[in-house]
């Protein structure tokens, strides 16, 4: 079992949030020895600089997938993400930085996929932005709209970008949040959008299932990554996830393995789904 990790209080006056300036260090290594689980296989990743994206990025690379990196503009941490893939895990990784709320850099980001690597088996839209709102009535038009284009547009975007390119047995899933089922009064504009992903992954399933192409998501629930501190106010950052039934948060290589499974064939007769790495809130399916 993952032990209790101490978070101090912190906060960090940017969204997205650096994951280097994080403490603790968000644990993203993976676990298990490879199993050849994506051998083969070339994916997406967007936000794949930190957090959970890093996760996912270095997982994937152990299990022998060639990865491509999407980020906005956190050239520290995407860096380190690339040198994990190469060196910690021995894999190859493409950095592709540009801001995906814009149709054409999302269009951009899959051709310099294809052209490095020559394929794309696997998306996995992931890149999000995430602010509480102190006042409902109060939330500005130009926020609002920045919030949907980086977290339902760009999901949009680059599937349409990606579908020429996916054949029978790709995969693409998309991150939600436990927002998406539970709610979360300070976070209204949020959860809309983790919602959004959410009815775009089951609708999106359907509409593939004749081409073989499946459509899960995963809806974290309190994960330690830079969302955190670049949301929060630092006293609320300060031991953060105790609420939870397991009393702690987790880890982004904690939710990576569940990008796994619906990624590579164990997850085969999964499409539509939606997997829940929360700590034990029970949430409806």
């Amino acid at each position: 079992m993952q032990d209790s990790v101490k978070i101090p209080a912190q906060h960090q006056d940017a969204m997205p949030a650096d994951e280097y300036k994080m403490d603790p260090a968000p644990d993203y290594t993976p676990r298990h020895p490879g199993a050849g689980k994506l051998d083969g296989k070339v994916a997406l990743i967007t936000g794949g600089d930190s957090g959970i994206g890093r996760a996912v990025a270095a997982l994937f690379a152990r299990e022998g997938a060639k990865v491509a990196i999407a980020y906005l503009h956190e050239s520290q941490d995407a860096e380190e993400t690339k040198r994990i893939v190469e060196e910690d895990e021995g894999g190859e990784a493409l950095l592709i930085e540009g801001d995906l709320a814009e149709k054409a850099n999302c269009e951009a980001a899959v051709q310099k996929t294809v052209d490095r690597f020559g394929k794309l088996d696997i998306l996995v839209n992931n890149a999000a932005q995430q602010w509480i709102d102190e006042d409902f009535a109060q939330i500005s038009e130009d926020k609002l709209r920045r919030m949907m284009d980086s977290n339902v547009m760009s999901y949009f975007f680059c599937t349409q970008a990606a579908l020429p390119h996916l054949g029978e047995g790709a995969a693409i899933v998309n991150t939600s949040s436990v927002n998406a089922f539970a709610g979360m009064g300070s976070l209204v504009t949020y959860s809309t959008t983790r919602g959004a992903s959410l009815a775009f992954t089951r609708s999106l399933a359907s509409n593939l299932a004749e081409r073989g192409i499946r459509v899960n998501a995963v809806a974290p629930g309190p994960i330690w990554t830079p969302f955190i501190p670049g949301t929060m106010p630092a006293a609320q950052v300060e031991d953060f996830g105790s609420g939870v039934p397991m009393g702690r948060a987790g880890q982004p290589w904690e939710v990576a393995t569940a990008f796994l499974f619906l990624a590579s064939d164990d997850g085969n007769y999964y499409t539509g789904q939606c997997l829940h790495p929360n700590g034990g809130m029970v949430v409806g399916a």
